[in-house]
């Protein structure tokens, strides 16, 4: 039996000047996104594209989504595994291109993971465990472009 799992988020966009979208630069790109019973997350288009630097974007949020899958996977095949993390870090990096028609693309990430792990522990398998890791993260599993992985592990 396959199972499905439903989100429902909400985004809420409100023209804190009144005048709307009647030009390109006129429209605040700042918005928020709401899911229920959890804080809100101020957000805004890339200052590239005339949004706020201090609020996150979609882009950025895209990037999150995929290195905190990966860690979440990861965590559990450790402890099923019996690998102990002891602590966890990634400085994900991904590229989008624009296209000619004003849209555009991601076209890679890339994880860095950095794990260190108790006294003792396989690192090897723990090296490992990445690559499963990788292959069961939903969100890698649902994007078009490649998501890769350079892992380090530390003990």
């Amino acid at each position: 039996m396959t199972k499905q799992h439903e989100y429902d988020v909400r985004i809420l966009w409100r023209d804190p000047s009144g005048t709307g979208t009647r030009s390109y630069s006129s429209y605040s790109r700042d918005h928020v996104i709401l899911v229920e019973g959890k804080p809100e997350i101020a957000a805004s288009s890339d200052p590239a594209f005339r949004g706020d630097a201090h609020r996150h974007n979609p882009e950025e949020l895209l990037l999150a989504s995929l290195a905190s899958c990966h860690m979440l996977w990861y965590l559990h095949l450790c402890a099923v595994n019996g690998i102990n993390v002891l602590d966890y870090q990634d400085e994900a990096h991904g590229v989008m291109q624009e296209t000619g028609d004003g849209g555009g693309a991601f076209i890679g990430v890339t994880l860095r993971p950095r794990v260190r792990i108790g006294a003792g522990g396989d690192r090897a398998r723990a090296l490992a465990l990445h690559e499963q890791a990788h292959g069961l993260c939903f969100i890698a599993r649902s994007v078009n472009f490649p998501v890769h992985c350079a892992a380090q592990v530390a003990s």
